[in-house]
């Protein structure tokens, strides 16, 4: 069993949770508090007794009356107690105490992984893929917290969450309810995590973890382009390949904190959960409130293993049904390709070029419904703009089919427009606090989710729409953030505890289309990698990485969403030169390069603009991938070491048999010599030919000595280079 418990003199009861290559262990002391003890490499199972002896123990108990617990490293504290560091939970009791004194009280084991009803999660098929174990602690006054603990039998992942369970007599209000919190030894530590904005998503940024409170997150409603609900906690040390990486990841798409705080003891505590920014949730008598997953993945082997590890289980455990293992159709979008400006004649005609490339499904933007001909009006309104359109919506999917090609249509269901049928009708479902002024974005406004008569009129909406023809893919944006969060159905609820609940609604909707219509490509987008998380992705399989599609942009974005989320996962696409984004021209080999990184790859262009040589090197790439993509599609995928001006990639099929290696110049510079690629994650003792020049070379020599790269001595420049391994 992958969970060990001891009783030992300090401690009458210890835990050990052991994944393949890390393990977890904390005990219970005599006064019932939750104490950590390690989190690291493996250990073996009679190591725990050696962790719960007094010269191992990481706190040792002062005389009655003494205790300050500042610092003891704890699992789970609450507030207004004798650990006056940031806490795990806050509350408001109703008689004005807000303390929560959480002691042991009891343990169970289980074979499998417990489902969460209404958030997305980390999900099992076997029961013996997983264990799990569920500490409950509580406070005296009515409030029992169940810790969830579960590890697998074939990955490193630890995933944690929490149920906060109200078994007094009086309402409770939660104010600070964390998923995970985990206090480590030492501050010589360094966070990395993923900031940036629109167009510049996934900025991968290393600062040293100071002594002060240090936070990232979001209160925008969403998870957000500034920062994504990811961090890790390295050694100075830690390189691709080498140091220690404790990663955490949280499987939510709305507002979120990841915050450290070193005590004067220099011990480090990472807290992860739901923000507390305007958060009240009020919890009556016999109720319960169940926080989304955080998922912890340590490694002693660099950034590159841990990425690994979540990729892994990302691919095969949060992401469900019809789409999971499957390679995607390459798909012509038509947004930078027209905008709104299109009609019957130039949508066929576009079809009509893209089914000639080898284009397998054909996608309408924005711009097809209502009487919407630019961003102002009409989200809410679901019916197809036939006159704009020049024909009924399933008439124009036969058309598409008929060339040979499946159709997608883009969505934004959750947005109305003050220019709507449904807003006219419904003007208090917009999300808003009564009394007040709404700021609008985009011209448009936020549906409130939160009410159940709003969520039942998208489900409706959406189902006739995607029932009404072969609807075989769906780009579902959302394209502002929550400002004046209110809801006139509950005047008295906060924003944080509104936010939550509108998450919520999002969920259920997505859980009802998705069952509706299993066989639907559901793509998540929020004004591109805006809430690229873990959360949407156990309902849609791919997520638009950025509205930013240059090729050069794109490297440092795919690269840093690639830290904790699959390239599988990414949607990428070949745009036109010059970028729409940025103005700038690269070569169409270099876009091809960095798109086809992603497992949703596609072009966003007017493909009757091509000349007849760009036509056919575009139809090249496109065979080229589809005779590629099963066997990347669920690869290996390194990050390469590589000099500044450059990004370098690496791939290696499910099978090992195939590698491919991706090198792109960002801007060239005059240098002696060449530049040597060393590979890695390859069998040493094996030969792989280059499929390019022929050659054969062990696979020690690739990952030691290098392939020798040979750039065109130009600005954004690339090189692709594959390799077969030789059974």
């Amino acid at each position: 069993m992958a969970i060990h418990f001891r009783t030992t003199k300090l401690y009458p009861q210890a835990f050990q949770l052991n994944t393949p290559n890390s393990s977890y262990a904390f005990g219970i002391s005599e006064q019932g508090l939750a104490v950590h003890f390690y989190y690291g490499a493996r250990l073996h199972r009679n190591d725990l007794e050696t962790l719960c002896s007094a010269e191992n123990s990481p706190w040792f108990p002062a005389q009655p009356g003494q205790t300050l617990l500042d610092h003891v490293p704890l699992e789970f504290s609450g507030s207004g107690m004798a650990d006056l560091r940031p806490a795990a939970v806050s509350v408001q009791w109703a008689d004005g105490d807000n303390l929560v004194d959480f002691r042991y009280k009891s343990y169970k084991i289980i074979t499998g992984k417990p489902a969460l009803q209404g958030l997305p999660h980390v999900y099992i098929e076997k029961e013996e893929e997983a264990f799990t174990l569920v500490l409950t602690l509580a406070d005296a006054k009515g409030l029992e917290a169940d810790l969830y603990y579960t590890v697998f039998a074939d990955s490193d992942a630890l995933v944690r969450r929490a149920v906060l369970r109200n078994t007094g007599n009086q309402q409770v209000t939660l104010t600070r309810v964390m998923s995970a919190s985990l206090d480590l030894p030492d501050n010589r530590m360094e966070m990395v995590h993923l900031h940036g904005s629109w167009a510049r998503e996934f900025t991968l940024e290393r600062l040293p973890v100071g002594h002060c409170e240090q936070r990232i997150g979001s209160f925008r409603g969403a998870s957000g382009s500034q920062h994504n609900p990811f961090t890790a906690i390295v050694t100075p040390d830690c390189t691709e390949t080498a140091g220690e990486a404790y990663g955490c990841s949280l499987v939510y798409s709305g507002n979120f904190c990841m915050e450290t705080d070193v005590d004067a003891g220099d011990r480090l505590r990472l807290n992860v959960g739901l923000s507390d920014r305007a958060f009240r949730w009020p919890l009556a008598a016999g109720e319960s409130f169940e926080t989304p997953e955080a998922v912890l993945v340590y490694s002693n082997c660099g950034l590159g293993e841990m990425s690994r590890t979540y990729h892994k289980l990302y691919r095969s455990r949060v992401s469900r049904g019809y789409w999971r293992d499957r390679p995607r159709p390459v798909l012509l979008n038509t947004w930078e390709g027209v905008y709104f400006d299109f009609n019957r004649e130039k949508l066929l005609n576009l079809a009509e070029a893209a089914a000639k490339e080898g284009i397998e499904l054909f996608v309408i933007d924005d711009g097809w419904f209502g009487h919407r001909s630019d961003d102002t009006t009409s989200l809410g309104d679901w019916a197809p703009w036939e006159e704009k359109l020049g024909c009924a919506l399933p008439e124009l999917v036969r058309d598409v089919n008929q060339l040979g090609m499946d159709f997608g249509i883009w969505v934004e269901p959750e947005m109305v427009s003050p220019d709507s049928d449904l807003y006219r009708a419904h003007p208090d479902w917009a999300l808003c606090r009564p009394g007040r002024p709404a700021t609008l974005a985009r011209t448009q406004l936020i549906l409130d989710l939160s009410r159940k008569e709003v969520q039942e009129y998208v489900i409706d909406a959406m189902t006739k729409l995607f029932s009404c023809a072969p609807i075989a893919y769906v780009k579902w944006d959302m394209n502002r953030n929550m400002t004046e969060i209110g809801s006139f159905a509950d005047r008295t609820a906060s924003a944080g505890a509104l936010a939550h609940r509108y998450m919520l609604g999002l969920y259920h909707i997505l859980e009802t289309l998705t069952s509706r219509f299993p066989k639907i490509l559901f793509e998540s987008c929020a004004s591109g990698g805006g809430r690229f998380d873990a959360g949407m992705l156990y309902y849609m399989p791919q997520t638009w990485t950025s509205d930013d599609s240059d090729a050069v942009q794109r490297l440092d974005i795919q690269g840093g969403a690639s830290l904790v989320y699959p390239p599988s996962m990414m949607s990428c696409h070949v745009s036109a030169v010059p970028n729409h984004q940025v103005g700038r021209s690269t070569p169409i080999s270099t876009r091809w390069n960095v798109a086809v990184l992603g497992g949703g790859f596609g072009y966003e262009l007017d493909m009757t603009k091509f000349g007849e040589e760009e036509a056919q090197t575009v139809k090249k790439q496109i065979e080229a991938y589809k005779n590629e993509r099963s066997g990347l599609f669920n690869s290996s995928f390194y990050r390469l070491p590589a000099p500044e001006d450059m990004a370098a990639f690496q791939q290696i099929s499910a099978d090992g048999d195939r590698v491919v290696a991706t090198c792109c110049r960002r801007l060239y510079h005059a240098k002696n010599g060449p530049y040597w690629l060393r590979l890695q994650g390859l069998d040493a003792q094996a030969e792989y030919r280059c499929v390019k020049t022929g050659r054969t070379v062990t696979g020690s020599v690739l990952m030691g000595h290098g392939v020798c790269l040979h750039l065109d001595t130009v600005d954004f420049a690339s090189e692709r280079m594959v390799f077969e391994k030789i059974k």
